[in-house]
């Protein structure tokens, strides 16, 4: 597998971002992530999109972060935020999340970030299982779902190694 940095409007990002929304409207039974999301909130120093390809070049896994401080959606000062994290069906099971989880959260340090933080669903066991794995523990809820009963927020501190 092959990361690399892209634009969340690459048209790679687009495609696996229109697979994510098919398959959280399929999950929760609505129109996907309504969460406003602009490409430049990706933009480092802010925050960085990465796009994981195969050995044919086909984009297999996606996954940002963006900077979030105190805010009234319940962010905090020094919070990084993980967005739409994903890796299509055909490329599940092989450790690709975890690798693109790692990336992000070893840029957001070196950014000066001080907590990675992220929202999933109570229909998305995959990521609950990977996150809590990954050392991330049930927070506070914040953001645009923090009204929804089946939102369940994580965080994990990004402590200097």
């Amino acid at each position: 597998m092959n990361i690399r940095p892209r634009r969340f409007d690459h048209p790679d990002a687009v495609k696996l971002n229109d697979q994510v929304q098919l398959e959280y409207a399929e999950r929760y039974g609505d129109g996907g992530d309504l969460t406003y999301l602009d490409p430049t909130m990706f933009d480092p120093p802010h925050g960085l999109y990465l796009l994981a390809y195969d050995e044919q070049e086909r984009p297999v896994a996606t996954g940002g972060w963006r900077t979030q401080d105190r805010n009234p959606e319940g962010y905090a000062d020094g919070d990084a935020e993980i967005k739409r994290m994903f890796v299509i069906p055909e490329g599940r099971g092989r450790g690709l999340a975890r690798r693109m989880l790692a990336a992000l959260e070893d840029d957001a340090r070196a950014a000066g970030r001080v907590r990675m933080v992220l929202e999933t669903g109570d229909q998305q066991p995959e990521a609950i299982a990977l996150y809590t794995s990954s050392g991330y523990t049930v927070c506070t809820k914040f953001g645009h779902y923090r009204e929804y009963e089946s939102s369940i927020c994580m965080a994990k501190p990004l402590q200097q190694p």
